[in-house]
């Protein structure tokens, strides 16, 4: 289980992106995901690395510490 995937979804959905939009970002920078994985982080069935963290703060341009900070 993860703590930060719906915080993901918050912070995305807050940009107004589909989970697609996050994908397509994500693999422009470099991290190779699916809409499958990220649904999954997102729903918190799968675990999400400090690397993966990284991505997803740059994708949605926010600082890593916005999905640690929200409540």
């Amino acid at each position: 289980m993860n703590k930060i995937g719906p915080r993901v979804k918050t912070v995305r959905e807050g940009f107004v992106f589909t989970q697609e939009q996050l994908v397509a970002k994500c693999n422009l920078i470099g991290w190779n995901i699916s809409r499958s994985t990220l649904a999954k982080i997102e729903a918190r069935v799968r675990r999400v690395t400090d690397f993966e963290v990284t991505f997803l703060a740059k994708a949605l341009k926010v600082p890593e510490q916005k999905f640690f900070d929200m409540d």
